[in-house]
């Protein structure tokens, strides 16, 4: 096998092993405090952003309109998001964190936090930075790729 070919075959065996990996992230079964990952990157956009349309939010999730409209309703029924119209312009819809909302955050904040150090753990003291910017390196190559390949539309 030529060495460009099995590095490709390494890339697909990394793709692969992080689909794998972070299954947990991408599911609609509740990750920790009862929200789904989606759903928590949702209140963590509301909490970093007062001013936090509906429409932000496709991109941030890298999902349809549907799916962000379908991740955000469990928010407002359980009282952790409001919508509001934007003052500017009726059609545009913000989400307001509540305090409950606020409250949910932290604690899967806390959750999360856990999680990841669990992660830092299982990484040699003295990798962890160069691993961490190499993942960073590694998705944004795969975000450039993205947007040049009609492979995977």
């Amino acid at each position: 096998m030529k060495k460009n070919e099995a590095d490709i075959a390494q890339l697909m065996s990394v793709f692969i092993g992080l689909a794998q990996a972070t299954r947990c992230c991408r599911q609609d079964t509740a990750f920790c405090g009862g929200v789904t990952f989606h759903q928590y990157v949702i209140l963590d956009a509301a909490v970093k952003n007062k001013d936090l349309r509906i429409s932000d939010l496709h991109g941030l999730l890298g999902v349809e309109k549907s799916t962000t409209t379908r991740l955000v309703n469990p928010l407002i029924a359980n009282g952790f998001l409001t919508k509001e119209q934007a003052a500017s312009d009726s059609r545009v819809v913000r989400l307001i964190l509540t305090k409950q909302g606020l409250k949910k955050h932290r604690e899967v904040e806390a959750c999360l936090a856990d999680f990841f150090k669990k992660i830092m753990c299982n990484i040699p003291l003295k990798d962890q930075s160069i691993i961490l910017q190499s993942v960073q390196t590694f998705i944004g190559a795969i975000k450039n790729a993205s947007g040049t390949c009609n492979c995977c539309n």
